[in-house]
């Protein structure tokens, strides 16, 4: 009987455990899927921000 009862406890404790790191996994997977997006707005953002900024040959033309 004893040996049962430790089996079960057992299988609960082990489920348990298996929650929190499937659960920390997922978290840290959307953290780096997150990152990922940010880092490539940010390098899109600013490619078109300097495109922007940068006098293109016709204001260059003009100025002289």
């Amino acid at each position: 009987m004893s040996r049962t009862v430790w089996t079960v406890l057992g299988v609960i404790v082990a489920v348990i455990v298996a929650w929190f790191l499937v659960d920390l996994l997922f978290s840290l997977l959307w953290f780096i899927g997150k990152l990922a997006i940010v880092a490539v707005v940010a390098v899109i953002v600013f490619f078109v921000l300097r495109a922007l900024v940068r006098p293109s040959d016709d204001r260059r033309e003009i100025e002289r």
